[in-house]
């Protein structure tokens, strides 16, 4: 495993990191997803491969990954061991506390992260997304409350236009509270739109970049028109908002995928993640792992250097297109 530092922190963390929104009980509403057993051979694979940052979300499973992580890390690991993150903004109940990113909100979601989560503090707290009816200085300052009342070690954000995380950055420069180390945003080798704005800004704040998605829900990591998983087969061409997951044009990028791997000898995962990988502002990337090749192709895919000719082939075809995540 190779190990980096989060931006320009202190924090140091796996390049291959757990995607824990696979892990739920029963009847939350994703029957390919993981509970606590059938999760164990993943959580002890994730420790014996090194991969020991593990990132999920409040709303994952209606709080039920947190629970089984929080369960996995007293049971396999130690908490010392292990850099977790989670992330709040979406809805969990209807009170005024439930969703968003007001004062109320952040407290509140944080405090219940920490009970679902047994724990006495998280590593990285993630906003899920913008909030446009919170003032950006409310946020900001009650984010940087959760870190100094030790909640919270470090804060990142996920999936915004470029503009707005500039703006809640610089709010917390201008008064003294934390700022952001990392941004959890929608990148692989068919959605680079990242690429235009954010990219350039995270390099400039020293802002590290942790990908999700980075096979495009596993449309990278199979021959075109292959439905054969159990995800794809309940949804294969939307995501969880319902948006496309691909263009047509995108046959070309897979296809070329398919071709370098076939030559190589190694799967069509290991070459989609190692072009991410090869991006100077990617830290890590997020594995959502719920069969054992999955981390182990994460894992393999840090070992591939791609060649002048292969990154041509895979982003020549490349369309552009409009972000739709950020409903």
């Amino acid at each position: 495993m190779e190990y980096t530092h989060l931006g320009n922190s202190g924090l140091k963390v796996s390049r291959i990191a757990l995607c824990c929104m696979s892990f739920s009980l029963p009847g939350t509403g994703r029957d390919w997803a993981l509970d606590d057993d059938a999760a164990e051979p993943i959580f002890r694979q994730a420790l014996d491969l090194g991969v020991t940052f593990w990132d999920t979300a409040n709303v994952y499973a209606q709080g039920t990954s947190e629970e089984i992580v929080g369960r996995a890390i007293r049971k396999y690991g130690k908490r010392e061991d292990i850099v977790l993150a989670t992330k709040q903004f979406w809805k969990m109940h209807d009170g005024p506390g439930g969703s968003g990113l007001s004062r109320k909100a952040i407290i509140e979601q944080t405090d219940a992260s920490l009970r679902r989560l047994g724990t006495d503090y998280i590593d990285l707290m993630q906003i899920h997304r913008f909030d446009p009816d919170v003032p950006v200085e409310e946020t900001m300052e009650a984010l940087h409350d959760v870190v100094k009342a030790g909640k919270v070690r470090y804060i990142g954000a996920s999936s915004m236009w470029a503009w707005q995380f500039a703006k809640m950055q610089s709010t917390a420069k201008l008064n003294g509270w934390t700022t952001f180390i990392s941004m959890q945003d929608q990148y692989s080798v068919t959605s680079r739109e990242e690429e235009r704005e954010m990219f350039g800004l995270l390099a400039d704040q020293g802002v590290g970049s942790i990908p999700w998605s980075p096979l495009n829900a596993g449309i990278n990591a199979r021959p075109w028109g292959d439905e054969s998983t159990e995800r794809a087969k309940q949804n294969p061409k939307t995501d969880m908002f319902g948006n496309p997951l691909y263009l047509d044009g995108d046959k070309a990028i897979v296809d070329a995928i398919e071709s370098i791997a076939q030559e190589r000898g190694v799967s069509m995962a290991q070459v989609a993640l190692a072009w991410v990988l090869r991006n100077p502002i990617v830290d890590s990337v997020l594995s959502g792992a719920t069969k054992s090749h999955h981390l182990s192709d994460a894992v393999a895919a840090l070992d591939i250097e791609l060649t002048i000719e292969e990154v041509h082939a895979l982003e020549s075809p490349y369309v552009p297109r409009t972000p739709t995540y950020f409903n």
